[in-house]
């Protein structure tokens, strides 16, 4: 496995949140992301568009930002949705128990050789395939 560590796609909105009652887990998430080694997913990314774009959200952010992010964001290891990525989130999936979307992004930080994956929404120190999943707001 690598120095790298993946991050899930919450780390990343929280990192952009100005919600007061976050502000504790916006300074943590901005650390994990501020830390060398992070990684993530095309996925991922995409998630981060949808959500912190949307309408709905208390606090949305403007397209052009949202997409300066991403651009800034892509000085991470990334892996790509592959043919390869989505068979073995299937894997994971039937094996464990996840989510299909959660499945792939253990596979994605699998094939990027990530030991850990930071993430608010799995359960905390379960290894998966030799990733931990740490909620690093806990």
């Amino acid at each position: 496995m690598s120095n790298l560590h993946f991050l899930d796609t919450n780390i990343l909105l929280y990192s952009i949140s100005r919600d007061p009652n976050e502000t504790r887990k916006r300074e943590q998430a901005i650390t994990l992301m501020d830390e060398d080694g992070g990684a993530l997913s095309v996925q991922v990314l995409q998630e981060f568009y949808v959500q912190a774009t949307r309408a709905s959200r208390p606090d949305p952010i403007p397209h052009a930002i949202a997409a300066s992010l991403i651009h800034t964001w892509m000085r991470f290891a990334v892996q790509d949705i592959t043919a390869s990525i989505l068979t073995q989130a299937l894997d994971i999936k039937a094996k464990h128990g996840f989510s299909y979307w959660d499945g792939a992004l253990i596979a994605a930080a699998r094939a990027l050789g990530c030991r850990q994956l930071y993430s608010e929404d799995m359960a905390h120190g379960r290894d998966v395939e030799g990733v931990v999943i740490l909620n690093p707001f806990r």
